[in-house]
């Protein structure tokens, strides 16, 4: 998932065609395709019911961003060998 600020603005699935669903990815012949929606899934349609509309897939991305890139900054701190000690 690429992110701005807060803001999903793209992203990528990793495919192996070759490999099971429990086999690793990380290999040989591996491929990336690009986060495909249907419809632009960023926005309300205009025009359309309320909730009619086609949802906020972007969301659910960006709550798993928002939540990886906390995990790395507590993950950096706790391995930052020049943190000051506050005792």
């Amino acid at each position: 998932v690429y992110m701005m600020d807060r803001y999903v603005v793209g992203g990528f699935y990793r495919v192996h065609a070759d490999r099971g669903v429990d086999e690793n990815l990380n290999a040989p012949g591996s491929s990336y395709v690009p986060l495909a929606f249907e419809q632009s899934a960023q926005l309300p349609q205009p025009g359309v019911k309320p909730g009619a509309s086609v949802p906020n897939r972007f969301y659910m991305y960006g709550v798993i961003g928002r939540l990886a890139m906390l995990a790395a900054s507590y993950e950096l701190e706790a391995t930052d060998p020049d943190a000051e000690v506050y005792e």
